[in-house]
């Protein structure tokens, strides 16, 4: 699957809705028309009963190596065992090649000398047939007279070479010894660490836990294996590599253990803390998965984005780094690993305002952490749904998805600033999404608290067309309260009050406007002093049909609270 792109002439976000009829007329107390609900993404299942054959087979066998390892104390160790092993080789290895070089060298002397040998003798070969062909004499006596000559010499130099081995011969004869004997010290201090290393690794954590969940499948803790499938999943079951994954993770946990420790009791360094509203959770989606919000536009204001980028002179990681695992450890902190439990996050990133890829310190600070949540985050992202992406995100992508793994890309969602409220909706209920990205959602909003208060009603407005929503009071002094969202907007949004008496005047609740793409939801009130019904006008001239969704209530003066 690749990665889904939601803009104005791509693909639909969202399913259509059902349809409702032109007039809603709902009266007060009595049930709204519910929003039929997009069918949200639905992750794999970590129900062992869900798994096929071959992926229980690897999830058993990633168990007995998880159970091995705690029990003989080897869940952190770093194969170094292996890599004294190669250190003690090589030294071997060319002290071997070593030798090897010498007899070679005494080889190729010894044919030189033969081949100096042979030189006099051919020389008075040729010398001889000369002397015969041409029949002269005196060039054989010559002849004889240089090989007597060259004998002589020849001698010297065979004498020459014997001694020169001789030495040689002496040289590494008081050399092999001294090699001997430190090789021997070397392998017997070998052998004596060795022999120590046990003792110290042998202290044995079966408390390991990773998550707050217990690693040690004996423990017959649930979620053990819904942590260990995640790492199966992110290596493509393989038994052997999710196990080392898991245990890089683990040594890299440890080497990060104060800034996970923040998890637990969210005590910040001081100027550690996150710029407000740069990342935090809100909510749940469809799937109950904690919904994680990033707004990268809070790295605009170049005080906050030295702050961001700085890196304490190099003693420790980027600011920003430090951010993310700090609020990554808060996010997993709320996530249930049981079996059929949310186990994952809906991360939902906002571009809007964001400084851009041409910010070097930014792009490779976000490589950082996608490299670092690959890695040790595995699979605890359900869905990523990048918002307000302008175009230069495009180049942007191609810079970073070298670098995703393919699971990754598959969970990555793009929307554009006119898709953002259709593409959230997708996966996120109205009623959960914050009013700034097209939602209902209110901070601290208690006006529709009670569960019979957030029912969600549709209206759609086909092109060039115009549609009412009507909601009634039955009587008098009674307090009409009303939330509107129209997706994308661009519509003329009329609000009137029409009496029950055919004889009252009709009230302007307000006035009639254009709004445009992007507002956030309309929230009013009307208190009516008689019976009568509040008439919301939406007219769409645009080409494309227009969702309306809203929600009301009706609260009588005598009417309890909730």
């Amino acid at each position: 699957m690749g990665v889904e792109v939601v803009s104005g002439g791509a693909v639909e976000a969202v399913a259509p809705a059902k349809e409702v009829s032109a007039k809603v007329e709902v009266e007060a107390g009595a049930a709204a028309v519910a929003v039929a609900k997009n069918m949200s993404f639905r992750e794999e299942s970590n129900r062992l009963g869900d798994l096929k054959d071959a992926e229980r087979k690897a999830l058993a066998e990633l168990r007995a190596k998880v159970e091995e390892a705690i029990v003989e104390g080897k869940l952190f160790d770093d194969d170094s065992a292996s890599v004294k092993v190669k250190a003690k080789v090589e030294p071997k290895k060319k002290e071997g090649k070593k030798k090897e070089g010498k007899k070679k060298k005494a080889e190729e002397k010894k044919e030189e000398a033969a081949a100096d040998e042979k030189k006099p003798e051919v020389a008075a070969e040729e010398k001889k047939e000369d002397a015969v062909e041409a029949g002269e004499e005196k060039k054989e006596e010559e002849a004889k007279e240089e090989v007597a000559v060259a004998e002589p010499a020849e001698e010297k130099k065979e004498e020459a070479v014997a001694a020169e081995e001789k030495q040689e011969e002496a040289a590494e004869e008081k050399k092999e010894p001294e090699a001997e004997a430190a090789a021997e010290k070397e392998e017997t201090a070998a052998v004596e660490a060795e022999k120590a290393a046990p003792v110290a690794a042998a202290v044995v954590d079966k408390d390991v836990a990773l998550w707050g969940v217990p690693l040690l499948p004996s423990k017959g803790d649930e979620a053990t294996d819904v942590v260990l499938l995640k790492f199966l999943r992110a290596r493509d079951f393989k038994a052997g590599a999710a196990f080392d994954m898991l245990r890089r993770t683990l040594r890299w946990r440890r080497e990060w253990k104060s800034l996970a420790a923040t998890a637990a009791d969210g005590d910040d360094d001081e100027g550690d803390a996150l710029p407000e509203g740069a990342c935090v959770l809100d909510g749940a989606d469809r799937e109950g998965h904690p919904v994680c919000y990033n707004a990268l536009g809070v790295f605009a204001d170049e005080a906050v984005y030295r702050s961001a980028l700085g890196t304490d002179g190099g003693k420790k990681p980027a600011r920003f780094l430090r951010w993310r695992v700090r609020a990554m450890e808060r996010h997993v902190a709320e996530l249930d690993f049981r079996p059929g439990g949310a186990a994952s996050l809906l991360q939902v990133t906002d571009l809007r305002g964001s400084p851009g890829p041409a910010r070097k310190d930014l792009r490779v600070a976000m490589k950082q952490v996608l490299d670092l949540f690959q890695d040790n985050y595995p699979e605890l992202v359900a869905r990523n749904v990048m918002i307000n992406v302008p175009f230069s995100y495009y180049a942007f992508t191609t810079v970073f998805f070298p670098f995703l793994t393919q699971r990754t890309k598959s969970k990555l969602v793009v929307a554009r600033p006119s898709k953002v409220t259709e593409t959230l909706l997708k996966y996120i209920p109205i009623e959960a999404i914050p009013v700034k990205y097209g939602g209902l959602k209110r901070d601290g909003d208690t006006e529709f608290a009670c569960e019979h208060d957030a029912e969600i009603a549709e209206v759609v407005v086909k092109a060039n067309s115009t549609e009412t929503i009507e909601m009634e009071a039955t009587e008098g002094d009674t307090t009409l309260t009303w939330d509107v969202t129209v997706l994308g907007w661009e519509v003329r949004y009329t609000e009137e009050f029409v009496p029950a008496d055919e004889g009252a005047y009709t009230i302007v609740v307000s006035k009639g406007r254009k709004v445009g793409a992007g507002e956030e939801a309309v929230r009013n009130s009307f208190r009516a002093v008689e019976a009568g019904k509040v008439v919301i006008t939406v007219e769409n001239a645009t080409r494309g049909r227009k969702r309306v969704l809203f929600r009301h209530k009706a609260k009588s003066a005598l009417a309890k609270k909730c």
